[in-house]
């Protein structure tokens, strides 16, 4: 997918490091200043301008880069295979296909092709992880009235 930008090696620890580092200093400026909207940085004798979304998005990137992990950027009207999709969820293909099929998750055919938004993928995937959520509730309550020591 030509829209999205992977960074598939996990960052070194000299990056992992450097990633930590960064995303604490930019999480401290942002948060001692919400009313700022933009920022100046200096790179190779060269100023640029940054809007605040921007800086929300570094400061994210660099805390998952923190923790070692590889990052993806895709935009959100972005259309994935039905691979990248299931990848997404981290489940089959297949199982992929079928929840589409079921019209869990809305998809339009490309050719003889499966696509699916992003934008529909994360609310699939939001909505589930709420499902989850609740059932895990339900769970600890029960085995509070149960008196199972948890």
């Amino acid at each position: 997918m030509e829209s999205a930008k992977t960074l598939n090696d996990l960052p070194s620890a000299e990056t992992v490091n450097l990633a930590r580092e960064s995303a604490t200093a930019l999480s401290r400026l942002l948060r001692e200043h919400p009313e700022i909207d933009r920022a100046q940085i200096r790179l190779d004798h060269e100023d640029l301008i940054l809007p605040r979304a921007a800086l929300d998005l570094l400061r994210k990137l660099l805390a998952e880069m923190a923790q070692g992990n590889a990052v993806t950027i895709v935009p959100v009207h972005a259309e994935l295979t039905t691979q990248e999709a299931a990848d997404m969820l981290n489940v089959s293909r297949p199982y992929l296909v079928k929840l589409l099929t079921e019209e869990q998750i809305p998809y339009t055919m490309v050719g003889s092709h499966r696509r699916v938004r992003l934008k529909d993928l994360l609310a699939f995937k939001q909505k589930q992880e709420e499902r989850s959520r609740q059932a895990m509730e339900e769970l600890s309550e029960q085995a509070q009235d149960l008196d199972m020591g948890y």
